[in-house]
Formats: structure tokens, C-alpha cells, sequence
């Protein structure tokens, strides 16, 4: 993992934005589309929609004088390099990359100290995932004059994840199937004070908002903990102890003790069980 960086440079980008979706929080949303490749960049398979809707031109010369400062917080090295060379090149789409973060605690550190416009947040992170980076900028997200907002952009497209961060704050979420273009689109608009998301999660959260009544809660999943939460869906992909270990940055016997909790928890014998029963929730 990389220590934050920053990055800079003047650029432009022109387009008209897409539609104006709703406040977070609220039931409505509409996405930010094109056609072409998404993200898959650094060995970071995309899942799920790309997004789709009304999608920016992003020109390569003239200069409009837009400008988002963006953050750019993933666990995945490889996958920063990728984005930041498809959007980072100011000059074209208006977008300059000041600062990048591996983890919960790079990514407090990194926001607070550049108070970015945007943050493209991934929600799987060490150290307490997107959902924690957004507890520990709720300050940040109101600040009435310059207002840091998120974008979750994460290769999750599991309902539970969707809602989760747009509870947390987040503006809009987007699957790493997003082609470059439409992703510049998104992060302005989402700096405008839009709502963007793929088409699909869109649908997630319309049915966790279209009414007062508060979203289903699954007693079982609740019993967990936020870190046995991590170390369930790593074990359900298939991680071997070795490898969960070394990504959220704990001892092997640790994750031995987080296992052991969620069997007892869950009622569960082995870890095949574990697995079927985190897939059948989406949780994979």
C-alpha cells in the first residue's frame, strides 16, 4: 500500500451535466452513462451495471474553467494508477488528483489535510471499510462553505453496500464497470449536489427510501461486528487465512478468532456453510 500522495495540475473539462438527481438519502436517482470499457484496470474486476444515463463530452482542447479537486481512496495500488490515469489528466477533463489513500486511517488524514471537493471512496477498505471514513468525516460533509462530498466507486454491487455508504453520507455509487468519461461526469456532478448511480443500485436505494418505515435489518448479519463483517466476506471469496490477514492488516491468529466468532454467531459449522450463507445475502 501507498502512503497519500499528491498530485496537480490546471486542466479543463466541458460537457453538459447529466440530469439532476435527488438529495442522498432521498428516493430518486439517476445515473451517469456511455458506451466503452469500464474500469477494470490493475487486475480490479468490475461487477454489476455500468452506469448509464446522460453522459458528459469531454473535450481535449478549449478550457471551460471547471475544476473538482478529487481524493482518491482503494486498497488496490494498481487500480489508483489506472484511474488516476484515466481521469487525471487535468488539462482534458478538468479533474486534478491531489491526493490518494489505501485505508481508514491514510484516508481521515489525507481528506482532512486537502479538503478535497470529492472523494472517490471504495467501500472495502482495511481498517473499518468506506463506511467508517465516512463516520470520521461527517464534520467535513456539512461544512456549509466547502463541503467535501463522497462517490462511492467500488467493484460491489451488493444491495447491503449501496445503502450502507448512502446512510453514511456518500452522494452517489457507481460500479468500477464505469467508463472514464462517465465517471468525470459523475464526480462533477456530484460535486454540483447530485445523486449518481448505476442504473441497478439506483433500485436499492428507491426501495430503502420510498418510505418513513426504516429498511429491513437482518438480525443475523447484525450480530456482527464491522471487522467480522470484512473477515466473513473475505473468507467467503475464498481468502485463506494467510491472505485476510495481510490485507486488513492483522495477525493470523486474529483472523482465526474473528472466524470463530462468526461461526458461533451465525450457528455455523465450517467455512463452506459460512460461504453459502454469505452468498445467499449478496454479501459476496
Amino acid at each position: 500500500m501507498s502512503d497519500a500522495t499528491e498530485a496537480g495540475g490546471a486542466g479543463q473539462r466541458a460537457g453538459a451535466a447529466g440530469p439532476v438527481g435527488p438529495p442522498a438519502g432521498a428516493a430518486g436517482a439517476s445515473g451517469a452513462t456511455g458506451a466503452g470499457g469500464g474500469l477494470d484496470v490493475g487486475g480490479a474486476a468490475g461487477v454489476g451495471d455500468g452506469a448509464s444515463g446522460a453522459s458528459a463530452t469531454v473535450e481535449a482542447e478549449g478550457d471551460t474553467g471547471r475544476r473538482v479537486r478529487v481524493v482518491l481512496v482503494d486498497d488496490h495500488r494498481m487500480f489508483r494508477t489506472g484511474v488516476q490515469a484515466e481521469i487525471g489528466q487535468t488539462a482534458r477533463t478538468g479533474v486534478e488528483v491531489i491526493g490518494e489513500a489505501a485505508d481508514v486511517d491514510q484516508a481521515v488524514s489525507v481528506i482532512t489535510a486537502t479538503r478535497p471537493e470529492v472523494v472517490l471512496l471504495d467501500v472495502h477498505l482495511p481498517g473499518g471499510g468506506g463506511v467508517e471514513v465516512l463516520r470520521r468525516c461527517a464534520s467535513l460533509m456539512v461544512d456549509a462553505e466547502n463541503p467535501v462530498r463522497f462517490l462511492a466507486l467500488s467493484v460491489s454491487d451488493a444491495a447491503e453496500d449501496v445503502i450502507g455508504v448512502i446512510r453514511g453520507g456518500a452522494r452517489g455509487y457507481v460500479t468500477k464497470t464505469i467508463t472514464g468519461t462517465d465517471l468525470v461526469d459523475s464526480i462533477f456532478r456530484v460535486q454540483e449536489g447530485d445523486a449518481v448511480f448505476s442504473p441497478r443500485l439506483a433500485g436499492f436505494v428507491l426501495d430503502a427510501f420510498a418510505s418513513t418505515d426504516a429498511a429491513p435489518v437482518d438480525e443475523d448479519l447484525d450480530r456482527l461486528t464491522q471487522r467480522e463483517r470484512e473477515v466473513l466476506r473475505l473468507i467467503a471469496r475464498g481468502y485463506a487465512y494467510k491472505e485476510i490477514a495481510k490485507q486488513l492488516y492483522i495477525s493470523v491468529k486474529t483472523v482465526e478468532s474473528h472466524v470463530s466468532a462468526v461461526l458461533r454467531k451465525l450457528q455455523l459449522s465450517n467455512r463452506h456453510e459460512l460461504t453459502r450463507w454469505a452468498t445467499a445475502r449478496r454479501l459476496v
